[in-house]
């Protein structure tokens, strides 16, 4: 009988278009409220069906990823193997092309795609309770990467909102190649008062979504720059792009994004950039 043929799944970048610190839980954990969408860049993996689960990781951020008993994508497997009876696994390779520990959800979203394939693999609906139970202990930005659609999410990423049909977004994201610890950027947020959770309708239209944008920020921008100053000078170079519409950090940062009307306009900031800061990852797409 002839091997089962490889699974691919695609692991979209996750932006935090906004993001809001409401509270703080009793353990310790913030309560956040963030409108989450997905890039076009994103990592690919793919999945040979085996016997054994093992892990090897390519591509240009391969060389940031840590032990491969670390990482998200076999935790994926030793979470879903206890709720599924005989799970279904094998070799997957992991071409890494988002950056790590850059607050655009990379490591979440290979969690995810690692739990779309098992759900190929196994037969599983992707509405199937076991995943989503499973893909919450993984970590908190995997429930909102599995199905990788825009979303409002709140707690610490276990309330989502149904889909949002948000129009895409021409974008260019900007890493500044340093690592920044989510644990570090709280650590260092001095916020007390916090914000008041925003019940208003996410817009649909381009135009008034950017005015939506415009007023609901990113909380944590503060102690990123904290932690690591030169998410403020990427900040002040996407600002000064000309078009630029709107300029924000996602998530915990570094990585940090700016919009434009047109595709044409993004890929030229994105030219320009590239040769003012060649250190700097950057990627012209769409975020949608």
């Amino acid at each position: 009988m002839p091997p089962a043929a490889p699974l691919t799944e695609k692991a979209h970048a996750k932006v935090n278009l906004t993001l809001r610190v409401v509270g703080r839980r009793a353990d310790g954990y913030h309560e956040l409220e963030s409108l989450v969408a997905f890039a076009g860049v994103a990592d690919t993996l793919t999945l040979r069906p085996a016997e054994d689960v093992r892990l090897d990781v390519g591509g240009p951020f391969a060389a940031a990823i840590g032990p491969s008993e670390d990482n998200l994508v076999l935790k994926a497997v030793a979470a879903l193997r206890p709720r599924v009876s005989g799970l279904k696994a094998g070799h997957f390779h992991l071409d890494k092309r988002i950056p790590v520990a850059g607050g655009v959800g990379g490591g979440s979203a290979d969690a995810a795609a690692a739990f779309r394939l098992l759900a190929a693999a196994n037969g599983i609906a992707l509405g199937d309770t076991r995943l989503a139970e499973a893909a919450l202990t993984v970590g908190a930005d995997v429930p909102v990467c599995l199905e990788s659609k825009p979303r409002m999410m709140r707690g610490i990423g276990e309330l989502l909102s149904p889909p949002i049909a948000l129009p895409k977004l021409a974008a260019v994201l900007v890493n500044p190649r340093v690592a920044l610890a989510t644990k570090d950027v709280f650590g260092a947020f001095a916020g007390s008062a916090f914000a008041e959770e925003d019940r208003a309708e996410v817009p649909r239209d381009h135009a008034a979504l950017i005015r939506y944008l415009e007023h609901h920020g990113n909380d944590l921008t503060a102690a990123a720059i904290v932690c690591a100053p030169v998410v403020g000078e990427v900040l002040d170079a996407l600002g000064e792009l000309a078009d630029v519409r709107l300029a924000r950090m996602s998530g915990s940062g570094p990585t940090c994004f700016a919009l434009f009307d047109t595709a044409a306009a993004a890929a030229s900031a994105a030219k320009e950039l590239e040769a003012a800061y060649p250190g700097w990852w950057v990627h012209s797409g769409t975020i949608g």
